[in-house]
C-alpha cells in the first residue's frame, strides 16, 4: 500500500504535482466547456463518505466523477455501519476493496488518517476540522486563472483560524507565497501549528486592515464553523470588527480578488457590496471545485496524464 497516493493535507502533494494538477484542471475545464466527452475513469467508482453535511463537496465530487465516466456512491455515516461503531480501520478495508477511490468529509483529521492507513485505494480529504485541501486547490487555481502565478503574492486571511486558514498556511509553504492572518484575540492560529510554518510565508496582524493592506487576495469564511454553533452569539460580538468590507478592499492591491469558500453570511464576515461586487470571484471559485477535483482524481488514479 506504500505506493498509494492520498490527499489528506495540502502538502501531501509537492510543487511539481500541484503544478501538474493545475495544468490538467485548465485542460479538463476547457473540454467540459466545449462539451467534449472525456472519460478516463470509465468503470471506476468513487465512494463519498459524509459525517459532516455538504452542498458543494457532494455536488462537485459526484458530478465530477460522472463527467470523468465513472460512478459515485454516497454514504452517510448515519446510514452505514460506521455510524454504529464499526472501527474505521475495518470500514476502510471493506470499502477500499469495493471501490477505486474514496472521499471522506468528517470531523477529526485522525479519522481520515486511520482510514487511509488501512485503504487499498487513494483517499481524499473532503474536509476535516483541521484541513480543507480541496477548497484551497480550487482557490489557488482560481487565482492562477484570474491573475497568473501565485508565487510571491500575498493572501490576507481575515477571521477565524479554522481549517481553511490552516490549509492556506500549508499551501504558502509549498507554492512560495505569503499569508497575512488577522483574527480576533482568542482565535489565533495555534502556537504549535504556527511554529510548523515559521515566519517565511506567514505573518499575523492584530489589525485586520493592516493584514489586508496591499494584499493580492482577500479571503474569509463564516465566523461560526460547523461544530461551533453553541458559540454563535459570542462569536458575533468577538468578530464584529473583522468584516471584509469595501474599505478593506480599497487598501488591498488595486486589482485584488475576494474569495469565500461559501456558504456566506452577508453582513457578517463579508459585506454584500464586496461578495457581490466586481472584485469577487466566489462563483468561479465554487465552480472550480468541480474541475480541480476532477484533475485530482485523475492524478491519484492514473498518475501524470499528458
Amino acid at each position: 500500500m506504500a505506493d498509494i497516493k492520498h490527499f489528506l493535507q495540502f502538502n501531501d502533494l509537492n510543487l511539481d504535482e500541484l503544478n501538474h494538477i493545475f495544468a490538467r484542471t485548465k485542460i479538463i475545464k476547457a473540454q467540459f466547456k466545449a462539451y467534449q466527452q472525456y472519460w478516463p475513469l470509465q468503470d471506476r467508482t468513487l465512494v463519498m463518505i459524509f459525517e459532516k453535511a455538504s452542498t458543494r463537496t457532494r455536488l462537485s465530487f459526484e458530478a465530477g466523477m460522472h463527467q470523468l465516466g465513472g460512478s459515485a456512491i454516497y454514504l452517510n455515516t448515519r446510514d452505514s455501519q460506521l455510524g454504529r461503531g464499526e472501527p474505521v480501520e475495518d470500514a476502510a478495508q471493506v470499502i477500499s476493496r469495493m471501490s477505486d477511490i474514496v472521499m471522506i468529509r468528517t470531523f477529526e483529521q485522525d479519522i481520515i488518517e486511520r482510514f487511509a492507513a488501512n485503504s487499498r485505494v487513494p483517499v481524499i480529504n473532503g474536509l476535516t476540522n483541521e484541513y480543507h485541501p480541496c477548497q484551497i486547490l480550487a482557490d489557488i487555481f482560481t487565482f492562477i486563472e484570474q491573475k497568473g502565478s501565485i508565487k510571491g503574492k500575498t493572501v490576507a486571511w481575515i477571521g477565524d483560524s479554522n481549517n481553511v486558514c490552516n490549509t492556506w498556511l500549508q499551501a504558502a509553504e509549498v507554492l512560495d507565497f505569503n499569508v497575512h492572518v488577522s483574527t480576533p484575540p482568542g482565535y489565533e492560529v495555534e502556537v504549535e501549528r504556527a511554529n510548523l510554518y515559521g515566519d517565511d510565508h506567514f505573518e499575523t496582524f492584530a489589525d485586520p486592515m493592516e493584514a489586508a493592506r496591499g494584499a493580492d487576495l482577500v479571503t474569509t469564511d463564516v465566523w461560526t464553523s460547523m461544530g461551533f454553533e453553541a458559540e454563535n452569539e459570542e462569536r458575533m460580538r468577538d468578530f464584529a470588527d473583522w468584516q471584509v468590507d469595501s474599505d478593506m478592499m480599497k487598501i488591498a492591491a488595486k486589482d485584488a480578488l475576494f474569495m469565500h469558500c461559501l456558504p456566506a453570511h452577508r453582513g457578517e464576515e463579508v459585506a454584500a457590496e464586496v461578495i457581490d461586487g466586481p472584485q469577487s470571484v466566489v462563483w468561479e471559485e465554487a465552480e472550480n471545485r468541480l474541475h480541480v477535483q476532477k484533475a485530482l482524481m485523475e492524478f491519484l488514479l492514473l498518475g501524470k496524464v499528458n
